[in-house]
């Protein structure tokens, strides 16, 4: 619960620095004072809307330390990614689904604790904003729709990984209700789409793509987190079902058919491979395939993902800036998700990569991969310091989730056949896009989802989309030996994981942090 609760004080709100909207990921907190005092100018307002940018559930994609970060315990859950330093805390607990609140109470607490400032940061906002003299009638309600958006941004990072959770949509100003109970998933997620959709609606946010708008809230960042929301809870725990499904696909469709967004595309592959849209993701912070990305600068707040880009025996002779582990390594069972003959995203220096050439020396990773997207030359060699911005949505995921609610609802149409084929085409560089139509239209309702599910697992893992899929179908992929792109999904619950070990159902939501459950007594458990 968010620190008010937890400290049962009634301070509130956090006084930050004021800065224009190119330098609002600089904001600091300075000092605490009661809400009445800090909500009364037009500072007060824009300071307040520009820290939740860098707040809570945002910060999860970029948060953690030099050899692991919090978004990747899911992919350690799920037993197909490890940490090459395996005596650290979480990740081995994860692999070997040995986790509970006392041993991931240092992940759980703060990804709760500071998801509950966000929300309380949110709450303050969305309600003394329009109280505000001197803000134009435009600029409040774009403040508030972006208030308003990363409260329930926060809120679907929470309810997707704990289930149910207290819901507080008001500031909390008296020591009154300090112990709320659970609310349910179902109604969490209610006030989720409220919140999306008033920003939607309200806002006036910009049309164009995020880069494009100063890195600020745009229609297409609510229109596909409203998508994502919906396609999550159409799954469990909620299982919302067939109108889920269809509501996912109408937020889908709008961002797909603004015309604002595409895929970006290949050079020529046939001098190098370097050329290849994925050499552009590794490169650049700048393109129409990125909706909503994690701001990052190497002054005020870098991307340190790169110290997980190779691994500490494939380090050059010429000193890193720092330690390096491949923090999140992919094991043989799910690279065997790429067919590596067709698929260009498995092929060396593509999404991942299994050697480096540096000064003229090859160095090799054991015959490991590690995540390609992630090197950055520079900061690993010389500055310690990245600005390549964390992508938390890609176009390509609209696709996606426009193809599977699509053939949720309305079948294996033309157009659900279309979008998983522009994903799938941009990868599978050498073969007809004909022909990769002409496999999927033939398929069934349930064999499509699944060549769904199959690209989702392929396009997606560094947006750590694998565990909420995981959770959202309770199916676990499966891989070949023999035969590498093969993958089967069989029912996650009774199935064992990558270690031998068995997953039970409340694996599929992670436990709430003891902390919070020892200073609110009304909040149960996961079942750990």
């Amino acid at each position: 619960m968010y620190k008010q609760i937890i400290k049962a004080i009634p301070v509130l709100a956090i006084i930050l620095v004021m800065m224009s909207c190119e330098e609002f990921l600089q904001e600091e907190p300075k000092n605490q004072i009661s809400t009445n005092q800090y909500f009364n100018k037009p500072e007060h307002a824009r300071s307040a809307v520009n820290a939740l940018y860098g707040m809570g559930a945002p910060s999860r994609y970029n948060d953690g330390d030099d050899w692991q970060l919090d978004m990747m315990l899911g992919g350690y859950l799920s037993g197909l990614f490890i940490n090459e330093r395996t005596e650290r805390p979480g990740p081995y607990e994860a692999n070997r689904l040995t986790l509970d609140d006392v041993n991931l109470d240092a992940y759980m607490h703060e990804w709760w604790s500071e998801g509950y400032d966000a929300v309380s940061q949110a709450n303050n906002a969305i309600k003394y904003i329009p109280q505000i003299e001197g803000l134009s009638e435009s600029e409040s309600n774009r403040l508030l729709a972006e208030a308003r958006f990363f409260r329930a941004f926060n809120y679907f990072f929470l309810v997707r990984n704990f289930g149910d959770v207290p819901l507080i949509t008001e500031p909390y100003e008296s020591a009154e209700n300090l112990y709320l109970e659970r609310t349910p998933s179902a109604q969490v997620y209610q006030q989720i789409v409220t919140d999306l959709e008033w920003a939607l609606n309200n806002g006036g946010l910009a049309s164009v793509p995020f880069h494009m708008n100063g890195n600020r809230i745009t229609t297409g960042v609510v229109q596909t987190a409203l998508a994502d929301a919906y396609l999550q809870q159409a799954g469990y725990p909620v299982e919302a079902g067939e109108t889920s499904y269809a509501n996912a696909a109408t937020y889908a469709r709008e961002v797909i058919q603004s015309g604002e967004y595409s895929l970006i595309e290949h050079g020529d592959l046939d001098d190098t491979l370097a050329n290849s849209a994925y050499n552009v993701m590794k490169n650049s912070n700048q393109e129409r395939e990125y909706i909503y990305s994690y701001e990052c600068h190497p002054q005020h707040r870098s991307n340190w993902l790169y110290h997980s880009s190779i691994p500490k025996y494939a380090q050059p002779a010429a000193s890193v800036t720092r330690d390096v582990w491949i923090a999140y390594r992919p094991k043989k069972e799910y690279t065997r998700v790429y067919d590596d003959e067709m698929d260009l995203r498995i092929q060396n220096k593509q999404i991942w990569h299994n050697k480096i050439t540096y000064d003229g020396e090859e160095y090799g990773f054991q015959g490991n991969w590690a995540p390609h997207i992630w090197y950055d030359e520079e900061a690993l060699f010389e500055t310690d310091r990245s600005g390549k911005n964390v992508r938390i949505y890609r176009y390509a995921e609209v696709l996606l989730i426009a193809a599977e609610a699509i053939a949720r609802t309305e079948g294996v149409t033309n157009e659900a056949v279309s979008y998983l084929a522009d994903v799938r085409n941009r990868a599978y560089w050498e073969t007809d896009r004909n022909q990769i139509e002409s496999e999927l239209q033939g398929l069934s309702v349930d064999e499509f989802v699944q060549e769904v599910w199959k690209e989702r697992l392929r396009e997606l893992p560094l947006q750590f989309k694998i565990w909420p899929d995981i959770q959202r179908t309770r199916m676990y992929p499966v891989t070949d030996a023999d035969n590498p792109g093969e993958v089967t999904f069989e029912s996650v619950v009774g199935h064992d994981n990558t270690f031998g070990e068995n997953f039970e159902e409340h694996h599929l939501l992670y436990p709430l942090p003891k902390r919070a459950k020892d200073r609110n007594p009304e909040l149960t458990g996961n079942g750990y």
